[in-house]
């Protein structure tokens, strides 16, 4: 990107993320309206096959008794458009509250065969560009039907023209968008929802920077989607949708949230609503805007610069505050590393200010960031801390994580706060599993797979391990996984190192072992 493109993204980030929300306009799913002034919403999909319209319906109204009122689910072809008639049918006779969205990708007459039954039509520009099909069309579709159209940017995706141009960098996802949102403008349809997503908690949160930017930059006010793809299970997963989503939500920026998570889809509401309850209860009247992109850059990573306190600071990885020793202990005690505190209702904003002052008066100490939490509760701890202390090692601001609970053992916040380290991509403790949630499209027992891999890879710490049920979430939505276990057929799995294929339609009950056996030829497999 040349200066003059940045210096105007930088300065509409700025403005754009004043001490209100980002200002977005509304946009009716159905029964559900999102943006402007209602509050963030949350969602789910369902992980059965569409086909399977019973187990679909089933489904939907488990999400909807979670609190979850907007339900995507997987439409890859003309039958499963057929089948999202009936249980459209069916989910208004019952839950009229309940908006339906159906998420297309490849077939652009999918979409076009679907738009007169859905609240919203989920579409990937990546696949759509490649595929033919006339987006003008499915826009007057989704016009004279009153229906809602989400323009899904996935990195890893992106069309083949993009990725020439941009390479697979948030800023070919957001020229992607916007080449999409300009002609939305162009035809007078303001009914679009955008979303931004990746595996990595930088990468997705860089890209939703830089759109909210170009998008305030040319006078638009869509509103966003946010989420974590493959985020994974457990409280991994959980920590690693907290870190992305709550670094937007921290500024304000986020109209409606899904958490992505292997699990029960149902599972995934209470986690969304929770993150939405912890910041609508910020204290923003009392918010003052530190233009804190003076020390970070808000569209790619930047370490902040320090003079190093033994291992603390400088270029060496963030330490747990019970990891110094008495050396780095006794320089804090003598204030050559900064203990910065955060005691309010906006840590975040605590924090950028008292580094934004250090740094404007020529301050160059480490800074370990510390924050005490009134809580018992394990879950709670854990997306509270990753909702305030990831946004700050996504851009680079910290040195050290302190991370306390007044009824949370030590040993476990000091785990929860590892864990926050490894999702910001700032330290890397563990193996780290991109599984995605399942869709109507997966291709064999994801939740039970993905327990035998972690029992098997569990302990390859530092590797990455992509396990996605099929091809759809394959190799691209994996972009940054050392190896990939993908779904290929029922039964047979393709095995990838980085996005090459390198076994293809593995009997599933060997695809394991053979996953061992590449890890090992490549000389990274160490015994448990």
């Amino acid at each position: 990107m040349d200066a003059t493109r940045y210096e105007t993204l930088r300065r509409a980030w700025n403005e754009a993320t004043t001490p209100q929300r980002r200002k977005s306009s509304e946009v009716r799913i159905g029964p559900v309206t999102i943006g402007g002034e209602r509050p963030v919403a949350v969602q789910s999909m369902t992980d059965r096959n569409t086909n399977d319209t019973e187990a679909c319906i089933e489904q939907i109204g488990r999400i909807r008794a979670a609190g979850g009122h907007i339900v995507r689910l997987t439409t890859q072809g003309l039958r499963e458009a057929a089948s999202m008639h009936t249980i459209a049918a069916e989910v208004r006779k019952r839950w009229i509250d309940t908006a339906l969205v159906a998420d297309v990708h490849f077939v652009p007459q999918v979409a076009d065969a679907v738009a007169d039954t859905v609240d919203k039509v989920r579409i990937n520009p990546g696949n759509y560009n490649d595929r033919g099909g006339s987006f003008a069309a499915l826009v007057d579709k989704c016009r004279k039907n009153s229906t809602a159209l989400r323009i899904g940017v996935n990195h890893g995706s992106l069309s083949p023209a993009m990725v020439d141009r941009y390479g697979d960098t948030p800023e070919g996802m957001v020229e992607s968008a916007m080449e999409f949102l300009r002609a939305c403008r162009d035809m007078n349809f303001d009914q679009v929802v955008i979303s931004m997503k990746s595996s990595n908690t930088r990468v997705m949160v860089h890209a939703y920077r830089m759109l909210t930017a170009a998008m305030y930059a040319e006078g638009m006010e869509y509103p966003l989607h946010l989420g974590v793809t493959e985020a994974g299970n457990g409280i991994e997963g959980r920590i690693k949708s907290a870190v992305g989503i709550g670094a937007l939500l921290a500024d304000g920026v986020g109209d409606t949230i899904r958490v992505s998570l292997t699990e029960a889809p149902e599972n995934e509401i209470p986690v969304a609503k929770a993150l939405v309850n912890y910041f609508s209860h910020r204290s923003r009247a009392t918010y003052v805007r530190t233009a804190y992109t003076e020390v970070c850059d808000p569209f790619s990573y930047t370490r902040r610069q320090t003079i190093p306190e033994g291992r603390l600071g400088g270029n060496n990885i963030p330490l747990l505050y019970s990891e110094l020793n008495s050396d780095e202990m006794a320089a804090l005690t003598e204030c050559r590393i900064a203990l910065l505190t955060a005691n309010g209702n906006d840590p975040v904003s605590e924090w950028r200010r008292a580094i934004t002052d250090m740094q404007r008066s020529g301050d160059t100490r480490p800074v370990i960031l510390h924050r005490r939490y009134d809580t018992c509760n394990t879950e709670a701890l854990a997306l509270e801390a990753a909702a305030d202390f990831g946004v700050m090692f996504i851009d680079g601001l910290a040195d050290g994580i302190y991370v306390e609970a007044t009824g949370v053992q030590q040993s476990d916040a000091d785990t929860i706060a590892l864990d926050i380290l490894q999702a910001a991509r700032a330290r890397m403790s563990k193996t780290e599993f991109i599984s995605c949630p399942g869709c109507g499209r997966t291709l064999y027992a994801l939740h039970d797979t993905l327990a035998m891999i972690k029992e098997r890879l569990s302990h390859l710490r530092g590797l990455k391990i992509g396990v996605m049920g099929c091809i759809v979430n394959g190799p691209g939505e994996m972009a940054d996984a050392d190896y990939g276990y993908v779904g290929a057929a029922p039964g047979h799995i393709s095995l990838y190192r980085g996005r090459e294929a390198v076994r293809r339609n593995i009997p599933q009950e060997k695809a394991l072992d053979a996953l061992v056996e590449l890890i090992k030829a490549d000389g990274r497999w160490v015994e448990p």
